[in-house]
């Protein structure tokens, strides 16, 4: 025999006595496994069997399963409390519009606005559209209404003065409830666009019954005496100058002070109503906050 040949054959014989031992050992830990599992099911067995001779076994165990399944069932339930329950139609109540859908005079005052107030772009945006539209309306001058809305409460709608001026233009509730009556009640002064609508109606009545602006924002204050709010009025027409200049495409600070300059000339506001005399003093007592 050739050395090739004896070669092959002990090579043959080595695969075979490999197959065999993996063999022997697969059928062996099988068996083992058979016999283990067997003993296990025995031990189990063994236990119950055990257990439910037991009066006292068998009693905490179906106590420990009893309270295991009780808690399952209150953890359920809470989570299910936790959810809220869908409703869609929430976004319908909220005041807000995309910034981006705003003309670019509108957008640039409502970005502008947005970071001087910290405020949310999307409801500041609404508010611009609505000082907009309202100014059309009544012929105001929208950056007025912001600037009055700014001084008077920072955009804060649910602001309230320790006389009981309200909402975002702080309009004594009680002093105008007439006018909050198209919108379902006095409770609408805390609705931001019922409140702006209404604020700036009293805003024009005011500018028509004094004549002009200055005087018809000492009138929305309440000032009493001639000399009375024009700190109020500095703030409010300084205000007014950043938000025109912001409308214009110029570049104003978030930061720039509102702080009255004496040099700052009035902005046109509105068109005076025929024959306006001075407001008497129980019509300004009765705007007083």
């Amino acid at each position: 025999m050739t050395a090739i040949a004896k070669l092959r054959a002990a090579g043959k014989s080595c695969t075979e006595s490999t197959r065999v031992f993996l063999r022997d050992v697969g059928a062996g830990l099988l068996e083992v496994s058979h016999n283990s599992l067997a003993l296990l099911g025995l031990c189990v067995l063994s236990a119950v069997l055990f257990a439910g001779g037991r009066e006292e076994i068998r009693t905490f165990t179906e106590g420990y399963a009893l309270d295991w399944l009780q808690a399952r069932q209150e953890a359920r339930e809470s989570a299910d409390e936790s959810t809220p329950e869908p409703e869609p139609g929430a976004v319908e109540r909220a005041t807000a519009a995309d910034p981006k859908t705003l003309p670019r005079q509108q957008a640039a005052v409502a970005q502008w606005l947005s970071k001087r107030y910290r405020v949310a772009a999307e409801p500041v945006s609404r508010l611009v559209l609505e000082a907009w539209a309202a100014g059309h309306k009544l012929g105001l001058d929208p950056t007025l209404i912001l600037a009055v809305m700014a001084v008077e409460s920072s955009f804060n709608p649910f602001a309230q003065s320790t006389v009981g001026a309200q909402g975002l233009m702080q309009v004594m509730t009680h002093v105008h409830d007439d006018k909050y009556q198209a919108f379902g009640g006095v409770r609408a002064a805390f609705d931001p666009v019922a409140n702006l609508r209404v604020g700036v109606q009293v805003l024009k009545e005011c500018i028509g019954r004094t004549g002009n602006l200055e005087a018809g924002l000492r009138a929305y204050l309440g000032a009493v005496n001639i000399s009375d709010g024009s700190a109020y009025v500095g703030k409010v027409l300084s205000e007014q100058i950043h938000l025109r200049q912001v409308a214009d495409g110029r570049n104003v600070s978030v930061t720039a002070s509102n702080v009255p300059n004496p040099a700052a000339k009035s902005l046109p506001a509105a068109t005076p109503a025929a024959g306006s005399s001075s407001p008497r003093a129980d019509e300004r007592i009765a705007l007083l906050r």
